[in-house]
């Protein structure tokens, strides 16, 4: 019987994490589920742990994605909960629901910072973090999106923050390659969360004319992307990032 993986997933509080956590648990994978918000993690840790696959198949990981101490200790703790190792991280966690649209001339430098901070120097902190417990076989992936296609107005932070994963992502592929670990990028389109519905009324039919498939991202749809990286189908592909939109983006 093959050994059981560990999935770390980051951001897992809710939405997009959450739906990752319960996937990687219904692929057999332990799962460190991980986010700012220590209550959301343990809450998603219970979810999978409720669905009836052991007591012992997740846990929830207050972290910190932008602090060096936080996210070692997160990337430690979820080690352990491997019996030594880790074998995927799902960088996650980001700013989005609450990012301000302004003009670019107008965006809070602040703001700027704290976005940058949590979308583009937390995946390099929690890959970094992560690092020394990845071995041969080893996935990270990281969360980018669509919007970096169509440079969505009013939303320069935001975009170009997930811009820059998609260059740390082929940064890091031909790094820990050397390692015989993968690393590649997902950039879903706008896909309905908690977070979607909150920014717009309109959100199940939101750009839906726009898409060569004529229905909403739903989050199964961008999970599946996310397993079939952490698989033996996808140990050749690294530094690759995938659209996964329903046929908005053509590149």
């Amino acid at each position: 019987m093959p050994e059981q993986r560990t999935a770390v997933i980051t951001g897992a509080a809710g939405g997009l994490g959450r739906a990752f956590a319960l996937g990687f648990a219904s692929r057999g994978y332990r799962v460190a589920a991980a986010d700012v918000n220590a209550a959301g993690a343990e809450e998603t840790a219970q979810l999978v742990r409720a669905t009836g696959a052991g007591r012992n198949t997740a846990i929830g990981l207050k972290v910190d994605v932008t602090d060096v101490a936080s996210t070692e200790a997160m990337a430690a703790e979820a080690a352990e909960f491997g019996k030594g190792r880790i074998d995927v991280v799902v960088n996650n966690a980001a700013i989005y629901a609450t990012v301000t649209r302004s003009p670019f001339e107008q965006i809070d430098p602040a703001e700027w910072d704290l976005v940058m901070g949590v979308n583009l120097k937390g995946p390099w902190l929690v890959t970094r973090a992560a690092s020394p417990y990845l071995g041969e076989g080893g996935r990270v992936i990281n969360l980018s999106s669509a919007t970096i296609y169509s440079g969505s107005e009013q939303w320069a932070h935001y975009v170009a923050s997930k811009g820059g994963v998609v260059a740390l992502t082929r940064v890091l592929a031909k790094e820990l390659g050397r390692r015989g670990i993968t690393v590649n990028a997902i950039a879903p389109g706008f896909t309905l969360t908690e977070a979607s519905y909150g920014l717009m009324e309109n959100a199940e039919t939101y750009g839906v004319d726009r898409g060569a498939i004529k229905r909403a991202s739903r989050p199964e749809d961008i999970v599946g992307a996310a397993l079939f990286l952490a698989s033996p189908d996808s140990a050749y592909m690294t530094g690759q990032t995938l659209v996964v939109d329903g046929g908005r983006q053509f590149i």
